[in-house]
């Protein structure tokens, strides 16, 4: 049984360390969160670690699931480099936003990971249809971010 469990234990491991690791790299720095003027509809601070703690597991589900599908059919591994660009995408998001204060910027690589996103689940749903749709309350928690974060650049005047 853990043979088959294992590809989903060990995916959502490595999802959730490159939260951590993000998490960990801007530690000194999330305190900007409460300096800065946030605009409406700006979820409280303790909401975030508990989102993206739901959205890298889904993450993991849905990779382990695409691993498991191209390893037993023998499939190009396009999915699983898109996802792992997503993952680094997703890692210096944090560091461009928090550590450089770089909003504007910020704002243009959250663009960038949206679209790296969304061809990710394409490229999910080729292999296994549920796994990209794992992928949907992540791509809309980061067009929620988008504006979160396109707000904040205006409001500091980038």
């Amino acid at each position: 049984m853990f043979k088959k469990i294992k590809p989903y234990v060990v995916s959502i491991l490595i999802a959730l360390a490159v939260g951590g690791l993000s998490a960990l790299a801007t530690s000194g720095t999330m305190n900007i969160y409460s300096e800065i003027t946030k605009p409406p509809l700006a979820p409280p601070a303790i909401l975030f670690p508990i989102v993206w703690t739901v959205l890298f597991v889904l993450m993991g589900v849905g990779s382990a699931g695409v691993y498991v599908k191209i390893k037993n059919d023998n499939l190009p591994t396009t999915a699983l480099t898109v996802y792992a660009i997503n993952l680094g995408a997703n890692f210096l998001w944090s560091i461009i936003f928090f550590n450089l204060r770089a909003f504007l910027f910020a704002s243009v690589w959250l663009m960038l990971l949206i679209a790296i996103i969304i061809t990710m689940i394409i490229e999910f749903k080729k292999v296994r249809p549920w796994t990209a749709y794992l992928q949907i309350p992540y791509l809309l928690w980061c067009l929620f971010a988008l504006y979160l974060s396109l707000a904040i650049a205006i409001q500091t005047r980038f």
